[in-house]
């Protein structure tokens, strides 16, 4: 039986009396961070330059950090609300400060996107790996602790844990500690509001050499607050309902992409008509797309469980059983509906939600027929940052080598797709981003960076459309690929395609796809939008109604700053009106409502405006 601690100085030292002063320390991707172990080990090391420690992780969760005095208004009650409590990660700090000892190294395979360009550190030391690989890198870094938090419950009166939100890798390296191809001390953290979760990761104590449980080591879980899902999400999620066949498969990655295709596919098994309808206004030229509701149902099988899963499986969507189980995944992060809503699921529920290692979810070695068997019209569906004419992705990283996320399970995916037969890659990219005052597009010529090569390209989705690219010759799918860029891009892209001797010199975009404009894509979304079949927040949202009416506002305002001669004007506009009582609230939420400073005079016009704008828009 493990050896139980209260405190978490106490379970470092025997870790370093079991382990040596030599320390390769696993961490979990995300949520399952066992953050008062890892600061303890974190502190001892620094206090003892002896110590080596090497943390080998992937997705360390940080709390925003607001950057000026209107997002520290907004974000800072935000912050309280759902994050307060949650021990920041001491290493986290000192990375992104530039003063991690020489004695510590943290590596990581997967990065919050965003979150660690330009730290030179982090940068060095990111290992690009696909997923499923990683647990085969950390085994031969020479992996001696794995941290995890843990849930727990008690079974005639024994005590079991559960790896819960975090099965990815570490039943993979437990596997070959098994086999005897691995020797590492597993060691837990109890946390109450972990779902204890069955199946795979439902693990007796001999499997652990220690375990931390005391009331002041509980926190409260990450928990990130979904999005507002803007209409070039929607659209593209629309689109990418209308590819998945009743009686298939589903996995979608994380994101508004996401949210919006499980509520797309809410909306097609509800009310077929008005799918039918909205995806026509969105693409009056687009190919047949699937719009019968879903009688067989969809199985899921998913790295990544989210919120959007479980309103699937709610509106009767996710139903189709693979051995008594909908929905298998590898690991999970959400808001805290979201954990509470597995916490509060009947037996029967939970055990149809079954936690497997990432090497079950992303790969279809082992077991290879019984998966071909389940994945059926298996419909993959992940996020990309840009793509090229013909048909590469960018997904993780940008030309000059800095890394954005990383690569995840995505290529694991796409592999899937030409493995299996009936199934489609569908790679979801917004076709414009705004990059200062002007906009630029998503869909490239070239790009100095691939995540997805062009020999593996598949579906492409738009706000615009689908860009069916499998099988097909270089000049066709460049031609497919414009007739979903935006039109403010599409003259300059053909000509470089034509330059290249990729694209005949008579080659014309067909007239019915010139029209790829924003503007157009609000207004073919405007009567499902206001009929409140599109809400902004599909599956519940953790802020405030008035944070809800707030949010679309600052968007707005940001967007402004873009582009600083429209600034006067909107200040203008600000002052010379009066706010409403929904207004005022918002403005009091900012603490704007009674302004004593110029700056806070400023933000409240600048506000005031903004507020009047979403609310046309």
């Amino acid at each position: 039986m493990p050896k139980i601690f209260s405190s978490p100085e106490a379970i470092a030292e025997d870790i370093i009396a079991d382990v040596g002063s030599n320390l390769v320390v696993g961490l979990p991707l995300g949520l399952g961070k066992a953050n008062h172990v890892i600061n303890a080990l974190y502190a001892r090391a620094v206090a003892d330059r002896s110590i080596h420690l090497t943390f080998l992780s992937a997705l360390t969760l940080e709390k925003p950090e607001p950057s000026n005095l209107l997002e520290r208004r907004f974000i800072s009650p935000v912050i309280e609300r759902l994050f307060g409590g949650y021990p920041d990660l001491a290493y986290a700090h000192a990375l992104r400060a530039g003063e991690l000892p020489p004695n510590i190294q943290v590596i990581e395979f997967f990065f919050l996107a965003g979150r660690w360009l330009h730290v030179p550190f982090a940068q060095q030391h990111y290992i690009s790996a696909n997923y499923t690989h990683a647990s085969s890198y950390l085994l031969a870094r020479g992996l001696n602790v794995v941290t995890q938090l843990v849930a727990k419950r008690r079974v005639d009166g024994v005590a079991r844990y559960s790896l819960s939100c975090n099965t990815d890798t570490t039943l993979d390296v437990l596997k070959a500690r098994a086999e005897g191809h691995a020797s590492f001390k597993l060691v837990a953290q109890v946390n109450s509001e972990l779902p204890f979760m069955p199946g795979a990761g439902d693990l007796p104590g001999e499997e652990f050499s220690a375990v931390l449980e005391s009331p002041e080591t509980e926190f409260p879980l990450f928990a990130p607050p979904s999005e507002p899902v803007t209409d070039s999400k929607y659209a593209i999620g629309l689109h990418a309902a209308g590819l998945v066949r009743d009686g298939g498969t589903l996995q979608i990655g994380i994101g508004q992409a996401g949210d919006a295709l499980a509520q797309g596919l809410i909306l097609r098994h509800r009310d077929r008509a008005q799918f039918e309808a909205t995806v026509k206004r969105l693409a009056p030229a687009g190919p047949p797309f699937e719009t019968a509701p879903f009688e067989k149902g969809l199985y899921g099988v998913s790295e990544m469980l989210f919120e959007a899963f479980i309103g699937l499986i709610d509106a009767g969507i996710i139903k189709r059983e693979v051995e008594g189980v909908l929905l298998h995944g590898a690991f999970f992060l959400g808001p805290k509906s979201f954990y509470q809503r597995l916490r509060d699921m009947t037996a029967e529920e939970i055990a149809r939600i079954q936690m497997m290692p990432v090497s079950f979810t992303n790969e279809l070695y082992g077991d290879e027929e019984q998966k071909k068997r389940a994945r059926i019209d298996a419909r993959f569906v992940n996020n990309a940052m840009m793509a090229t004419l013909m048909g590469a992705a960018v997904s993780d990283g940008l030309e000059n080598g800095q890394v954005v996320s990383g690569v995840g399970g995505q290529y694991n995916f796409v592999a899937q797709a030409f493995a299996l037969q009936g199934a489609r890659s569908i790679l979801t990219v917004e076709a414009t981003r705004q990059a200062g005052p002007k906009p630029q597009s998503n869909i490239r010529w070239s790009y100095g960076h691939e995540t997805i090569p062009r020999h593996l390209r598949d579906i492409v989705v738009t706000e615009y459309g689908v860009a069916d690219l499998r099988g097909k010759s270089d000049a066709d799918v460049i031609a497919a690929m414009l007739q979903v860029a935006d039109s403010r891009f599409q003259n300059e892209l053909t000509r470089q395609a034509k330059d290249a001797g990729k694209l005949p010199a008579n080659f014309e975009i067909p007239k019915a796809w010139r029209e790829n404009h924003p503007e157009r894509i609000a207004d073919a979304l405007r009567p499902a939008r206001q009929a409140g079949l599109l809400p902004a927040f599909p599956f519940g949202s953790d802020f405030t109604e008035v944070e809800q009416r707030l949010i679309p506002a600052l968007q707005f305002l940001q967007e402004a700053q873009r582009s600083p001669l429209s600034l006067p004007a909107l200040l203008w506009q600000g002052w010379t009106q009066a706010p409403g009582s929904a207004d005022a609230e918002c403005l009091a939420r900012l603490g704007l409502d009674k302004p004593s400073t110029w700056q806070e005079r400023t933000y409240r016009g600048l506000v005031s405006a903004a507020l009047a704008k979403s609310r046309a828009n």
